[in-house]
């Protein structure tokens, strides 16, 4: 293990919880559009949940796109050529997602800082971009994470 940020977790149950919360916004469009059709419920109360039902699935779409990329531990093999990023998926549950690390791009090379709250972690095969935070999650293997990272000294 090189890096572990243990709020991952936390942010795990939050994506369930968001999941869960938007279901239930969105269920509830139906009764109310029934309510409206015998005259129970002002067009305006309509309108009001169908906005919030709308808030809550752009959120729940941007707060996704976000938690799938933000990195919960980081591993390298023994031979450190292959590095493994666990992240979530859209559900909250722990994705595992391997790629060489000769195809990490080198936080030398990138234009992130490591005092930035969320630092990319790319590749020059473009696939996929993960975020971490050096700030709120531990390196615990600083060897291993300068094999696969640079320096943080030599950083701008």
């Amino acid at each position: 293990m090189v890096y572990r940020f243990d709020a991952i977790k936390a942010f795990g149950y939050l994506s369930r919880l968001k999941v869960t919360q938007t279901a239930l916004t969105v269920a509830a469009l139906p009764p109310g559009l029934y309510c409206y059709s015998q005259g129970l419920m002002p067009f305006s109360s309509l309108c009001l949940a169908g906005g919030v039902a709308g808030f809550a699935l752009a959120m729940l779409y941007w707060m996704s796109h976000f938690f799938r990329r933000l990195v919960g531990i980081l591993y390298v093999n023994e031979a450190g050529t292959v590095l493994r990023v666990a992240h979530l998926t859209f559900w909250g549950r722990r994705q595992d997602t391997y790629c060489p690390v000769a195809d990490v791009i080198p936080m030398t090379e990138s234009r992130d800082r490591p005092q930035e709250l969320f630092v990319r972690i790319q590749q020059y095969s473009g696939k996929q971009t993960f975020y971490l935070t050096l700030r709120y999650g531990r390196i615990l293997d600083q060897d291993r994470f300068t094999q696969v990272f640079g320096m943080l000294d030599a950083l701008k």
